[in-house]
């Protein structure tokens, strides 16, 4: 009578050496499917003692966190890329409102926290020049990014510019379509310099997009009676502010220009903390 086959078992010290040449391949594989989060923490795992004793569902776990993660990471560097925010470092935990009037952390932490964008609302930071309007717009879009919102930064005086040469080569109704889909919209140095009618015309177009629907952020010198005489066209105008003002918060800073702090007017910690090291 024949005995059955009996399987070969591997050697001790090949089945040691063929345990990382599979980790390897899986690893390769991993990345290959854009799963980096999920490839480097598996390497990890492999190189530390302490996880080998945990659960398969327990590493399994650990793995899917760190991918979700890292997708997440590389969401937000991708959100504040395309956001081309003037102060790209701003952040509402670095700002400082020392000497400033008309805005304090917990009202603009309070704005942040809250269903704003959600909502479609237009933010305006009103003031003179040096007071950080700009920056605090940027912080507050970097913040929004960080929430896994869109931003998208437009400084107005240039916006003419930029719109012909969007209408010359075609492309400003597809640029259009794009923008509306932006969650928050900055518009920077809002009522500076003349504007013209087909520039007029073309905010409108931004501006009814977002009505009620997606959020923008407005900084601006000149007060916002003066506006309708800015835009010119009376119904344009008209048109214009009834959107911009339908949901609005508006907040006026007052106080002396602080244009030799850090980025346009924000009192700066870590000019304070270097200081403080040398003293």
């Amino acid at each position: 009578m024949m005995q059955p086959a009996m399987t070969p078992s591997l050697p001790v010290n090949h089945q040691t050496t063929l345990i990382p040449m599979l980790n390897n391949a899986t690893i390769a594989q991993l990345r290959s499917l854009k799963l980096q989060g999920f490839a480097d923490a598996l390497q990890q795992q492999h190189e530390q003692a302490d996880c080998l004793g945990l659960s398969f569902d327990e590493r399994l776990a650990l793995l899917v966190e760190r991918e979700v993660y890292a997708r997440n990471d590389r969401k937000r560097t991708r959100l504040l890329q395309r956001a081309q925010l003037k102060y790209t470092t701003a952040t509402l935990e670095d700002a400082s409102f020392e000497g400033i009037r008309g805005i304090d952390r917990s009202t603009l932490m309070g704005l942040a926290l809250s269903t704003w964008i959600e909502r479609g609302e237009t933010v305006c930071f009103a003031g003179a020049t040096g007071l950080g309007k700009t920056w605090l717009a940027c912080a507050l879009a970097q913040y929004a990014c960080r929430q896994g919102h869109s931003a998208q930064y437009l400084r107005v005086p240039r916006l003419a510019e930029e719109l012909r040469i969007l209408h010359g080569a075609g492309s400003f109704r597809r640029w259009l379509q794009q923008l509306a889909k932006v969650d928050v919209l900055v518009l920077d140095d809002w009522g500076t310099g003349a504007i013209d009618a087909s520039t007029r015309a073309d905010l409108l177009e931004i501006i009814d997009d977002r009505s009620a629907q997606r959020a923008t952020v407005i900084t601006h010198q000149l007060p916002v009676e003066h506006w309708h005489a800015w835009l010119g066209d009376p119904t344009l105008a008209d048109a214009i502010l009834d959107r911009l003002m339908q949901h609005c918060r508006r907040f006026t800073l007052e106080g002396e220009s602080r244009r030799t702090g850090r980025n346009a007017g924000v009192a700066s910690k870590t000019k304070k903390t270097t200081q403080e090291a040398k003293s």
